[in-house]
């Protein structure tokens, strides 16, 4: 099921924030079949998120499709600004599951003060949640996978039921979000499990869907992010075992990480065994606890622990002089492996110096760091980052918390050519275990205290070091005894913020696996072939070579003198240029402009629907900003505002908490704010009610 495919036209939502109401509050007018019930849970979910008096909202109704919803002050007021995120409840966010749940109450009128069903419940997210959230507008980055292959019978009825077993435990994937303003969580009490299987086909290939997994996104308003896709193997004539089925497991990065994943498999096997039951409710602890648990840190000592002086500013090496392009497009992934007695041979020297192979791969990445920076022999940081699981912190039950906890966080080295070798493995290794007693902070938060508040990421490499989990030998027996065996999980590589992501785990044969993701734009294909290949050949060469007198310059030395690839940096554009698209050109110069706003986590296709069925004659723009970039938004759209034309924002369900607040922003700067029109369903006769609803407000 695609992203937020409805056929269903539901409700047309406009909100005009140059219209008031008697009582200073807002007005929104609804135009379409308006499920009462529903706006009864969403009214009280938005009251309940703003304790204190305010008046009763009243509903006028102007015949069986037309309502006029008029909100007191303390609900719809210029400074609260709820009503974008009431008209996104009303038109298909989270409280709209309530018409699915059989509780809808036709023939009442007026909302009350009380719902007719318990609304969904709201807890904050969390600041990495926040962080990931603020990069909606990059949505192929928010997207992870997991495969293996399921050798053996597969029930998929009990497949399923087993999967929706751990749904009904973990609270974390029956969450979704809402944006008023800033998003919050919200916890549902059921969500089904999307669990598809797919027939061998001699078309289909294993790489293709996860490609199409990848693509097709997710809809952040509503729970379930995360799915199951099953793929039959090709049979076997000649064999009476049952065909081995490949498993891909996607998830959205801002309710899970990897050992998230592993977690929630040890518990679906279980599910699996038990006939899709488990014993027990509701796991806790849970995200709720955690995010409480921050919200009682202290972030002073975290913050003079990263502040302390490296010698100077901490810079990360810049990238190769602009202008200087790849030619080359999309993700690439390589990866190297070293044997089982190669990784023996570096674990044990390692050992000998006080470090874990760990601490060796970091060192390594901050010498080709340096290396790309240029610096001609001088002493001199680099910022590299270092992922965490999130899971050392002081809370009880935390390591059996599914949740987005594991965090990339910027670590300075300071390089310096004539120390030895061994000095800069135990600098990397304190200075992680120094970390560590502060993983929980927030990553954006570090880079302001480090001056890097305009980098995008943690830094232009991340690393991660996959610990391998102990295999359950129970859970394996009790499968085997089913004549199951599932394949070790692993992740696919998807898109990553950063320029390079390394990972490195170790293989069922005990070798040291080390991969890479890049962005192709930034290092091409030969480029990160050429680091991977000298990160092996260091983890090779180091047990062989180097001992406690040989200098950080002697192991550059053996790299050669050919320079270490460095990336290329994209040059600035302006950011209203990069914030609007235009789609379709005004018919005449004092024609209306639509401008189209995404739904947080919309696929980039959203708008195609609604741009094929509008008949009207204006210009149509989109409008391309993360959903908390509300100043950006209003700058973007200060000229148009300004034009002869008028100016209309729409979107479908879950860009109104965006829209209205760019409208608003925009009436605080002086212009006049255009009103917001947003529909339901984005395509068949949903994209034509919406497309319909903007032509008549553009040409009024």
């Amino acid at each position: 099921m695609p992203f937020n495919r409805s056929s269903v036209p539901g409700v047309t939502v406009v909100l005009d924030p140059g219209c008031r109401a008697p009582d200073t509050g807002t007005v929104l007018e609804l135009r379409g079949r308006l499920d009462t019930a529903v706006l009864r849970t969403a009214l009280a979910q938005i009251a309940t998120g703003r304790p204190g008096p305010h008046g009763e909202p009243r509903l006028l109704r102007h015949g069986a499709d037309h309502h006029t919803l008029e909100l007191p002050a303390g609900l719809g007021d210029w400074a609260t600004c709820p009503a974008g995120m009431l008209a996104d409840l009303v038109t298909s966010g989270p409280a709209a599951v309530a018409r699915s749940t059989g509780h809808s109450r036709a023939g009442a009128d007026v909302p009350g003060p009380r719902p007719t069903r318990r609304p969904a419940r709201t807890f904050p997210v969390t600041p990495f949640q926040r962080e990931l959230l603020a990069g909606l507008h990059l949505p192929d980055q928010q997207v992870e996978q997991f495969t293996w292959r399921w050798h053996g019978p597969l029930d998929t009825g009990r497949f399923t039921a087993a999967w929706q077993c751990v749904f009904d435990r973990e609270a974390v994937l029956r969450s979704a979000f809402v944006w008023d303003s800033q998003p919050r969580a919200v916890l549902f009490d059921h969500c089904v499990p999307e669990v598809v299987r797919h027939p061998y086909d001699t078309s289909a290939s294993r790489e293709a869907l996860l490609t199409a997994e990848r693509e097709r996104g997710f809809d952040l308003r509503r729970p379930g992010l995360l799915r199951v896709v099953l793929l039959d193997g090709a049979p076997d004539g000649s064999s009476a075992e049952p065909c081995a089925v490949d498993v891909t497991l996607t998830y959205h990065r801002s309710v899970l990480d990897a050992w998230s994943v592993r977690l929630l498999l040890r518990t679906f096997y279980r599910a699996y065994l038990g006939g899709g039951r488990l014993p027990g409710g509701e796991r806790r602890p849970d995200l709720r606890d955690y995010t409480r648990w921050l919200d009682d840190r202290n972030l002073n000592a975290a913050r003079d622990f990263w502040r302390r002086p490296l010698g100077r500013p901490p810079v990360a090496p810049r990238p190769a002089a602009r202008g200087e392009r790849t030619g080359q497009d999309g993700t690439g992934r390589g990866s190297a492996r070293l044997s089982p007695a190669e990784t023996a041979r570096l674990t044990r020297w390692a050992a000998r110096r006080g470090v874990t192979e760990s601490s060796v791969l970091q060192a390594v990445w901050a010498l080709l760091l340096y290396r790309a920076a240029g610096t001609a022999g001088t002493p001199a940081p680099v910022v590299l980052g270092v992922t965490f699981s999130g899971r050392g912190v002081l809370l009880e039950g935390v390591e059996r918390v599914p949740g987005p906890l594991a965090v990339p966080l910027p670590m300075c080295v300071a390089v310096d050519p004539a120390q030895t070798f061994s000095r800069l493995l135990r600098t990397v290794r304190d200075q992680v275990l120094g970390m560590a007693a502060y993983e929980w902070v927030p990553a954006g938060r570090i880079r302001d205290w480090l001056g890097l508040a305009d980098r995008p990421g943690p830094g232009e490499v991340s690393l991660t070091f996959e610990h391998r989990t102990v295999e359950d030998d129970t859970l394996t027996e009790a499968l085997a005894a089913h004549g199951v065996r599932a394949g070790p999980a692993a992740l696919t590589g998807a898109p990553s913020p950063v320029a390079l992501n390394v990972v490195a785990y170790r293989d069922e044969r005990d070798g040291l696996v080390v991969s890479t993701v890049y962005d192709c734009a930034t290092l091409g294909d030969a480029g990160a072939r050429t680091m991977l290949d000298r990160c092996s050949r260091l983890l090779r060469r180091l047990p062989c070579a180097a001992d406690e007198s040989t200098t950080v310059a002697d192991v550059l030395g053996t790299l050669g003198e050919a320079g270490t690839p460095r990336l290329h940096t994209r040059p600035a554009r302006d950011s209203r240029a990069r914030a609007l698209v235009s789609l379709r050109a005004p018919g005449t110069p004092d024609a209306a402009t639509v401008c189209l706003v995404g739904a947080p986590g919309a696929p980039h296709d959203w708008h195609h629907g609604l741009l094929r069925c509008y008949e009207g004659t204006q210009a149509l723009m989109l409008l391309r900003t993360a959903p908390h970039a509300v100043h950006q938004g209003a700058a973007a759209l200060g000229p148009l505002a300004e034009a002869p034309g008028r100016l209309i924002l729409g979107g479908f369900s879950g860009a109104g908490a965006p829209a209205y607040a760019i409208a608003r922003r925009m009436a605080e700067s002086g212009h006049s704010p255009p009103p917001v029109i947003l529909g339901s369903g984005e395509e068949g006769e949903g994209a034509h009610t919406l497309a319909e609803a903007l032509r008549r407000a553009a040409e009024s």
